[in-house]
């Protein structure tokens, strides 16, 4: 038989799936001696009887009966007495924490016949009143569906005529008559009476905990949290004790560190003559618990030990609510506190050092996220000011500069110094000089893995994505928001990556500690310094190696600087941008082989030059380039400003006219799936025996320079061994040469990137031709699922993501169940075929934390990201260790 009702006395923390978290830790202090307020918790298990058939188990009411003649006994009153009525709260409590999935429903038990026996008992009528009203103001509200505007209103309405300013300064008689008035409103807006028999209260109290589990609210912060729908939530009904008495009473919430900073020490609030619902209200401005102290010198002595016993007891921060009823402390409710990120490393280090807590734990308690959000810049202060607008938090930090609308305007501000914001609907890889140049990118389409998001994480750079509400007017030099503020090019605007805002005006910025710290190996306070042990601890203990996404020297060097063993993915085509454009369009252009090799030749040294620069920055660590792999086309000009160009002109240019007809030639309908990849290097005679031969060169360069370069070949796209064969003996030819040429031996191992399904199928085969396989997550996820990422996430992504078909981004967080089954396909029948085979990650899951567990489980040797997640790629690699069975 399930067992539905279990006393404080019955329970323990260990219980919290079948009790909930506030359950078990009520049961927990109960277990400890804390003086906890009597109750009992209706189970998770009874939530899911009445969610599945839209009614309680049969035996709860009896159950509840029980357990609530055993808490009348424990408290000495009874429940619908008239001479001293024993008074409940009721509260959700689900097995995560989940704020504001159902208000608390305090004083249940008062009624017309109750109140006035709570007055004499209590030696205090207003008190009795102003409880009744609460009563019926949460009860209404939260089991009637009353509107809690309404209430409000009625209140601010009575304060209004008496010249209050203040709900303490209503008399009993106007708490009185706003009863009265409060049980009006319930009729008339519920259609029914508020009922008046306590033990019905309690029985729709415990259904509407239920019923609210599948609220609006609680399914958006399930899907935000990725909290399991068919949990349920349990109920706690406890004894009601009352901050509200007058002098000696009073009501608080403390937390046994600072949740902020992490310091050591008390901290909170404490509201005097209250109850706990007015100091999580904010109705009232409560004191800092430390004069507590002073206005109950003995409680406060109290609790400074409970708390001390909780935090030993936990062995972590813990948030307390406590009630002092005329002189005597009541221990309401415990959990293991909510932190920043800031105060998450350093609890996490303070309780190694204080031995509450072992190594492995401390490293367990700190994660990616955290670290993540201490890298970047922030703005110094919140403003009161509501955003222009709110997009999608898709690179974090802060940033504050002149609105500009054009890549070349970026460049040019930011070469005279002036720190500006990229505005665009979306990004191209034209923009890459633009967003190199400007403080932040701010689209109006797009989500977390757009191009712009993309990018802007991989350079460091600020970004918010999807900010639909502004209107981007590029030929006008302006954007609109939805309320119809203009700003024009060249104001002042402020952007927030963490939160996905955007403000009018200069915030004030502050620099990150952690991030300096993290750049220079030094410490330079509490948190950066446990910051540096997580991250040593980490290293370790993980498997996993880190590399980084890098296409420039500047990139290499400060990824190699935040503890990147290598670059996983050094993409070629971002080498072709700006200036060097004109030589892949005279390649484009060329119509004869002379012509061909002429263009390419003169591709060969700056190729050569950017290759040599990175493999010195990462000396002695592998290096792995990626051969050209977007179609040729985005090297060319725009197919329309083209061709009005050519039609406008007279005469037109000769080489615009040839230009058009290459554009006209090589447009494709899906470019993504055309001639891009291993297919440019099949198809377009020498570009890529110019590209290895580049990188052979700089090799040789090096090594005669007394280095240790450690030059990758990796082929992508590839999605049959005979393509990879074909491309690797011309490969080999040229590597051949390029030794007998210089006199230096030039190895480079040479693999492939695994974007493809059918690569992943197939991968036993292709094993046979590469050194290595390098899976390109991004592209794996688009044709494996058949989206076009940007396109989903501009238009029905974010519904799929509404209704529950996605809990999370496949672009984002790696889909294992259908991506992760390919990869770990293409793991172990690569492996079979060649036990030699290294195998990496280059796509952007590579700095995912979530996904980082996964290619732990996998066997994946390393994760390659962008430099600035390369310290919480770091550090998750460790946890997945520690984590793995």
């Amino acid at each position: 038989m399930n067992h539905y009702v279990y006393e404080f006395a019955e329970g323990s923390r260990e219980m919290a799936d079948l009790l909930g978290g506030k359950g078990a830790n009520l049961a927990e202090m109960t277990r400890l001696g804390l003086p906890v307020p009597p109750g009992f918790t209706v189970t998770t298990t009874a939530c899911r009887v009445f969610l599945a058939t839209g009614t309680e188990p049969p035996e709860l009411g009896a159950e509840v009966a029980h357990a609530l003649a055993g808490l009348e006994r424990a408290a000495g009153r009874g429940l619908g007495r008239t001479d001293d009525p024993l008074l409940l709260s009721v509260r959700s409590g689900g097995r995560y924490s989940m704020p504001g999935m159902m208000e608390t429903i305090l004083d249940i038990g008062l009624c017309d016949a109750t109140v006035a026996g709570l007055a004499k008992a209590a030696g205090q009528e207003r008190f009795a009143w102003d409880s009744y009203r609460r009563l019926l103001q949460m009860f209404g509200h939260t089991v009637m569906g009353v509107d809690g505007e309404l209430f409000e209103q009625a209140i601010t309405s009575m304060k209004a005529a008496r010249g209050a300013t203040d709900d303490h300064e209503l008399d009993a008689a106007d708490l009185t008559l706003l009863t009265e008035k409060f049980k009006a409103l319930i009729h008339r807006e519920s259609g029914e009476r508020f009922p008046q028999d306590p033990a019905e209260q309690l029985h729709r109290a415990i259904r509407a905990v239920f019923a609210s589990w599948n609220g609006e609210r609680a399914r958006t912060y399930r899907r935000r949290d990725r909290i399991p729908d068919d949990l349920g939530t349990a109920v706690t009904v406890q004894a009601m004790v009352f901050g509200n008495l007058g002098e000696g009473s009073g009501t608080g919430v403390a937390f046994t560190r600072d949740p902020a900073t992490g310091e050591r020490g008390v901290y909170g609030d404490y509201l005097p003559d209250a109850q706990g619902e007015d100091v999580v209200s904010g109705v009232r401005n409560a004191v800092p618990l430390a004069e507590l102290k002073q206005l109950a010198p003995r409680a406060y002595v109290e609790l400074s030990d409970h708390l001390r016993t909780l935090e030993r007891h936990y062995e972590d921060l813990c948030d307390v609510e406590f009630t002092l009823e005329r002189g005597k402390l009541w221990i309401l409710q415990t959990r293991v506190g909510k932190r920043t990120a800031e105060a998450a490393f350093r609890i996490a280090y303070d309780l190694l050092d204080e031995r509450l807590i072992d190594r492995r734990e401390a490293l367990s308690r700190v994660n990616g996220a955290h670290l993540t959000r201490l890298l970047f810049p922030r703005f110094a202060t919140d403003t009161a000011d509501a955003p222009l607008a709110t997009g999608i938090a898709a690179s974090p930090g802060a940033a504050v500069g002149a609105v500009v609308f054009d890549s070349a305007t970026a460049v040019r501000r930011a070469a005279a110094g002036e720190p500006t914001v990229l505005v665009r609907r979306e990004t191209t890889p034209d923009d890459l000089p633009g967003m190199i140049a400007a403080q932040a990118v701010l689209t109006t389409r797009g989500g977390k893995t757009s191009h712009a998001a993309v990018v802007a994480r991989g350079m460091g750079k600020v970004c918010v994505c999807g900010a639909e509400s502004l209107v981007v007017d590029p030929e006008g030099s302006c954007l609109t928001t939805r309320s119809g503020i203009v700003i024009r090019k060249g104001d002042t605007i402020s952007v927030d990556g963490t939160a996905g805002t955007v403000h009018l005006g200069a915030l004030p910025l502050t620099t990150s500690d952690v991030g300096r710290a993290l750049e220079s190996g030094k410490q330079t306070g509490p948190t950066s310094a446990a910051v540096l042990r997580a991250l040593s601890h980490a290293d370790a203990v993980r498997r996993l190696e880190v590399r980084a996404n890098a296409d420039t020297p500047e990139d290499a060097a400060r990824a190699r600087r935040f503890g990147a063993q290598g670059i996983g993915l050094c993409r070629t085509e971002h080498m072709f941008l700006g200036e060097r454009k004109a030589l892949v369009e005279a390649m484009i252009l060329a119509d004869d082989d002379a012509a061909r090799e002429q263009a390419l030749s003169a591709l060969l040294p700056p190729q050569r030059s950017d290759f040599t620069a990175i493999l010195a920055a990462m000396d002695g660590l592998p290096v792995t380039i990626r051969l050209l792999d977007p179609p040729l086309h985005e090297f060319l000009p725009d197919r329309t400003e083209l061709a009005v160009r050519v039609a406008t002109a007279a005469p037109p240019d000769q080489r615009d006219v040839r230009l058009l007809a290459a554009v006209e030639r090589m447009h494709e309908r899906n470019p993504m799936l055309g001639l891009r990849g291993v297919r440019l290097a099949l198809a377009v005679p020498g570009l890529g025996a110019m590209q290895v031969r580049a990188i052979a060169e700089a090799v040789a360069q090096q090594m005669r320079d007394g280095g240790s370069p450690r030059a990758e070949i990796m082929i992508p796209l590839v999605g049959t061994v005979e393509e990879l064969r074909l491309v690797r003996a011309e490969a080999e030819r040229v590597l051949a040469e390029v030794a007998d040429e210089t006199g230096q031996a030039v190895h480079c191992p040479i693999g492939t990137m695994i974007e493809l399904p059918r690569a992943a199928l197939t991968a036993s085969r292709i094993a046979e031709a590469a050194d290595f396989f390098s899976f390109g997550t991004n592209d794996l996820t688009q044709t494996t699922w058949g989206l076009s990422r940007d396109d989903a996430e501009a238009s029905f992504f974010p519904g799929y993501l509404d209704r529950g078909i996605f809990t999370s981004s496949p672009f984002e967080t790696l889909d294992e169940e259908g991506v992760g089954r390919l990869v770990t396909i293409a793991v172990q029948e690569g492996r079979a075929a060649n036990a030699h085979l290294s195998m990496g990650v280059c796509g952007e899951h590579g700095g995912d934390p979530a996904s980082i567990h996964f290619f732990h489980r996998a066997g994946i040797d390393y994760v390659s990201c962008s430099p600035f997640r390369v310290p919480a790629a770091r550090l998750e690699a460790g946890r997945a260790a520690l984590a793995a069975p």
